[in-house]
C-alpha cells in the first residue's frame, strides 16, 4: 500500500493503530452481542435465537403470510395497485429492489461458503428454513414502517424502526420514554451499521477482489487500494447526493443486473452437471439430519444454517424497513406483503444456488475447504468448470457490494436524520461522510472495525424485535384490514 495516502503515517501504521484503539473495543462488543451457549460441540448464538423465535412467531401470528401473501406480493411489485398521486417518493418495486440490494451482498456468495464448511451441505436447508421464516419478520417490520412514516412539505419521507419505535410504542404502552430510548438506541447501532458493515467491509472486499483479478501481488492496483476506493467514493456519492429517489433509479436496474449475472453463473454449473442435482438435493436434506455430521451433527448444521441466513437476509434488523418507507402508497399492508419477497429472493433463491454450485462441484468437501472458506470457497466452485469464472464472480461482488453501499447510506442518513430533528443539514454531513469512510474502507484491512459494526448490526435488532412484539396487535390489524379490502374490492387492481 502506498504511504502518501495516509497523510504523515503508513497505511501499516495505521491499520496498527485501528487494531489497538478498536481491537478490545470490538471484541468485548462483539463476545457480548455474539454471546453464546454451548448446545451438544456447538455454540448458540443467543442473538440469532433471538431472530429465530420472532420469525416464528410472526409466521404464524400473521397467519402463515409465505403461502397466503406471495401471489398479491407479486401483483403489488408489478404495479397492478400503483397510484401515481399516492404519497411516498418510490414505486413498490423500486424500495424492494434499494432493500434487495442492501442484504443481497457478500453473504449470498461468502457466507454460505463458510455455513457449508463448517455445516456441510445440510447448513443450507436450514438456511432455506430461516429465510422462510424470516419473510413474516420483514412483512411486520416494513407494514409499521410505512404506517409510522413522516411525510415532509417537500414530498420527501422518513421512515422506519426510529418512528415507530418512538410513536407507535409511546401510543401502545403510554410510555413515552420507552419509544424514545428504543428508538435512539436503534438509530446509533444504525449508523454504526451503516458507517462499518455496510460501508468500509463492502469496499474492503471489493477492493480486494479487484486487486486478485488484476493480478494479486503484481497488480497496478496492489499499492493503490485508495484510488479504488476513492472510485467507489465517487460512483456512490453520484447516486446518493439524490437521495431515496436516486438510489431507486439505481437500484431498480442494477439489482436485476447484478443478480441475473451471478445466478446466470451458478446455471452454468447446476446445468453442466445437471445429473448431479437430485444427489445434491439428497445431501442437503439428509446432511441437515443427520445425527453425526460436521460443527457437532444435527444441532451443529442447524445453528450454522440459520446463523448464516441470519446475517444474509437481515430479517428482524429493521434496515429494511427504512427503505420500504418511502413508497408510494395508502396501504401500509401493500408494502408488508412485499417486503415478504425479501428474504425469498435473498436466502431461498440465491443462497440455494450458491449452495448447489459448491456442492455440485465437491469444491467444499476439499481437505482445505474449511481452512479457504468464503468467497475463496465460492471461487473455486466456479472455477472447476470454467477457468475464467472467478471473472464473473468477481464482477459480482463488485456489484453487490456497491448496491449495498448505496443502500446503507440511506439506512445511514436517515438514522442521522432522525437524530437531529429531521435535519436535510445532518443528512447532507452524513452522506459526505460515508463518502470519506469508502476510500478509508479500501484502503485499510479493518479487522476489529468491521467486528465493531457487525456488533452495531445485530444490536439493531434488540430494540426493533421488541417493537415488533409490543406492536404485533397493531401489525396484523392492518394486515387483516387491507386483506378485507382487498378481497371486497375496496383496494382494486387499477391496471
Amino acid at each position: 500500500m502506498s504511504a502518501a495516502t495516509a497523510g504523515l503515517l503508513p497505511l501499516a501504521t495505521i491499520d496498527e493503530q485501528v487494531e489497538d484503539w478498536f481491537g478490545p473495543i470490538a471484541d468485548k462488543l462483539a463476545e457480548v452481542v455474539f454471546y453464546a451457549v454451548p448446545v451438544g460441540d456447538a455454540n448458540l448464538p443467543l442473538i440469532v435465537v433471538w431472530l429465530i423465535i420472532a420469525a416464528v412467531f410472526f409466521t404464524f401470528w400473521l397467519g402463515l403470510p409465505q403461502f397466503k401473501g406471495f401471489p398479491h406480493a407479486i401483483n403489488l411489485v408489478r404495479g397492478r395497485y400503483s397510484k401515481p398521486e399516492d404519497a411516498g417518493e418510490v414505486s413498490h418495486f423500486q424500495a424492494l429492489a434499494t432493500a434487495v440490494s442492501g442484504t443481497v451482498g457478500l453473504g449470498n456468495i461468502a457466507g454460505v461458503a463458510v455455513a457449508i464448511s463448517l455445516g456441510g451441505p445440510g447448513a443450507t436447508f436450514w438456511m432455506i428454513m430461516a429465510g422462510f421464516f424470516g419473510m413474516a419478520t420483514k412483512m411486520a417490520e416494513c407494514t409499521l414502517g410505512v404506517m409510522y412514516r413522516h411525510e415532509h412539505e417537500d414530498g420527501t419521507v422518513s421512515g422506519g424502526p426510529m418512528y415507530y419505535l418512538r410513536d407507535a410504542v409511546a401510543k401502545v404502552t403510554g410510555s413515552g420514554p420507552l419509544g424514545k430510548f428504543l428508538a435512539a438506541f436503534f438509530a446509533v447501532c444504525c449508523i454504526g451499521g451503516a458507517i462499518g458493515g455496510g460501508n468500509m467491509f463492502q469496499a474492503n472486499q471489493a477492493t480486494v477482489q479487484i486487486v486478485n483479478v488484476t493480478g494479486g501481488e503484481d497488480s497496478v492496483f496492489a499499492d493503490l487500494n485508495w484510488l479504488i476506493g476513492v472510485f467507489f467514493a465517487i460512483a456512490v456519492g453520484a447516486v446518493i447526493i439524490g437521495g431515496i429517489k436516486s438510489i431507486a433509479r439505481v437500484t431498480e436496474k442494477i439489482v436485476p443486473f447484478m443478480a441475473a449475472i451471478y445466478l446466470a453463473a451458478c446455471l452454468v454449473v447446476i446445468l453442466g452437471s445437471l445429473g448431479q442435482v437430485p444427489a445434491a438435493f439428497g445431501d442437503i436434506v439428509s446432511g441437515a439430519f443427520s445425527p453425526e455430521g460436521i460443527a457437532g451433527g444435527f444441532v451443529g448444521v442447524l445453528i450454522v444454517g440459520f446463523q448464516r441466513a441470519a446475517f444474509s437476509n437481515e430479517a428482524g434488523i429493521g434496515s429494511a424497513s427504512i427503505a420500504h418507507s418511502a413508497v408510494k402508497t395508502k396501504e401500509p399492508a401493500t408494502e408488508g406483503f412485499v417486503a415478504l419477497l425479501e428474504p425469498f429472493i435473498d436466502t431461498v433463491v440465491i443462497c440455494t444456488m450458491t449452495a448447489l454450485t459448491i456442492v455440485i462441484t465437491g469444491a467444499w468437501d476439499d481437505p482445505d475447504a474449511s481452512e479457504i472458506g468464503g468467497v475463496s470457497l465460492t471461487s473455486r466452485a466456479f472455477e472447476s468448470v470454467i477457468p475464467w469464472f472467478p471473472n464473473v464472480l468477481a464482477l459480482a461482488v463488485i456489484l453487490f457490494a456497491f448496491s449495498t453501499m448505496i443502500s446503507w447510506s440511506y439506512y445511514g442518513m436517515k438514522a442521522t436524520g432522525y437524530l437531529f430533528g429531521d435535519s436535510p443539514t445532518a443528512e447532507m454531513v452524513f452522506k459526505v461522510v460515508f463518502c470519506v469512510f469508502v476510500v478509508i474502507g479500501a484502503a485499510l484491512t479493518l479487522g476489529p472495525v468491521i467486528l465493531f459494526s457487525d456488533s452495531m448490526i445485530f444490536l439493531m435488532s434488540i430494540p426493533n424485535v421488541i417493537g415488533l412484539y409490543i406492536l404485533a396487535r397493531t401489525v396484523r390489524n392492518e394486515i387483516r384490514g387491507h386483506r378485507e379490502r382487498v378481497e371486497s374490492g375496496e383496494f382494486a387492481r387499477v391496471k
